[in-house]
């Protein structure tokens, strides 16, 4: 199980069911505005060329979504399967994501992790991401 076999790609739409069963494992503890099915939806509408998927012998074992709108890049649910993670398939799929964010003219990746998810902060921290000193706001739109 090594990363360089990971087959990096633009999702398809035969690969909803395993990303949202991949996002449900990973991303237990999501809010209801992050239901995958619903998400996955309305990516797929918007600079699809910017969620992608990493296949490993046929089967969806890691994901991540990105946006850029001609202001700031933002990544969203870096995922990988448990059985695959520390294992350099986030990295992979990470560097491929700021490499389209990049060829787009991004200046700059914005990314928000949950201040009590240690682990995840370090990883990003590793990968030369850092804390800004902001506060997060956001508002649900009814």
């Amino acid at each position: 199980m090594d990363s360089s076999n990971l087959k990096i790609r633009i999702i398809k739409n035969k690969d909803k069911p395993h990303v949202v069963k991949l996002w449900n494992k990973v991303f237990k503890n999501d809010p209801p505005w992050n239901e995958p099915r619903g998400v996955i939806s309305r990516k797929m509408t918007i600079q699809k060329d910017l969620f992608l998927v990493g296949e490993l012998d046929g089967q969806i074992v890691a994901t991540v979504v990105g946006g850029y709108d001609g202001f700031r890049g933002w990544i969203y649910h870096l995922a990988v399967a448990p059985p695959y993670q520390r294992k350099g398939f986030g990295k992979v799929l990470m560097l491929e994501i700021e490499k389209k964010l990049k060829n787009l003219g991004c200046p700059k990746i914005n990314l928000q992790v949950r201040s009590s998810n240690l682990t995840v902060v370090e990883y990003y921290k590793n990968l030369g991401y850092s804390i800004e000193d902001h506060v997060s706001m956001g508002k649900l739109l009814k």
